[in-house]
């Protein structure tokens, strides 16, 4: 029997009835001039990341790492993604989580064919050891940038824990997969990217029998998240 370790719920206003689960620094990654995706090396912040240290961090973390696009690889293909440069502390995040490897071998674990697929955690033991190794920390919900659930954004859902300000769950996303968006999220959710090529994997993953809580039958699972410029 499958185990999330953290389950989050957002319950939906409208005629949608559906739900999606609620100072030292290394060195740059350097571009290479002729590559598909850059070479990834490990990142470690000299301490846990917490609710008190997290945002001093990665407010430097944005001025020195300025990489915005990432590749989502699974079995059903590539998913490549453009993080916005106003969403700094989720940018600087998911990035910092893509250094770290957090995400491989991670899975898109709730599934709502026309609406959203999320990703970032998994039912292996493995996730729960990576995430407190990086520490235990929640982000804004930065909705104020004027960005829209449109089809093909990519947002951050909030934390199981309950919290007045829909404070963020840093190590989970979704994309919107239903056509002509899913505004009646906006406002709630912090969208801090959007798919630039790969929508029609997204609606592949999108499609997939799943179980009645939003599982797919049969896992789907992230490869491996890689930065590409």
């Amino acid at each position: 029997m499958r185990f999330i370790y953290f389950v989050i719920f957002l319950f939906m206003g409208c005629q949608d009835t559906k739900s999606v689960p609620k100072k030292t620094l290394p060195n740059k990654t350097q571009n290479p001039e002729h590559s598909s995706a850059i070479t990834q090396q490990p990142l470690e912040a000299p301490f846990l990341l917490n609710d008190e240290n997290v945002m001093e961090f990665f407010l430097d973390y944005d001025k020195q790492y300025k990489e915005n696009k990432v590749r989502i690889s699974t079995d059903y293909g590539n998913i490549d993604i453009s993080l916005f440069e106003a969403t700094k502390f989720h940018r600087s995040n998911f990035i910092y989580l893509t250094k770290k490897r957090y995400f491989d071998n991670t899975q898109f674990y709730r599934v709502i064919d026309n609406f959203i697929i999320q990703g970032g955690n998994s039912d292996d033991q493995k996730t729960l050891t990576k995430r407190k190794k990086i520490g235990r920390y929640l982000l804004p919900n930065d909705h104020k940038k004027g960005f829209k659930h449109d089809r093909g954004t990519v947002s951050m859902p909030s934390s199981a824990v309950e919290n007045p300000y829909k404070l963020a769950s840093p190590f989970e996303f979704f994309i919107v997969q239903k056509r002509g968006g899913a505004h009646h999220l906006d406002g709630n959710y912090a969208v801090f990217g959007k798919v630039i090529r790969g929508m029609d994997v997204v609606d592949k993953i999108a499609a997939v029998p799943t179980d009645q809580g939003d599982w797919p039958q049969a896992n789907v699972y992230i490869n491996k998240v890689e930065i590409i410029e």
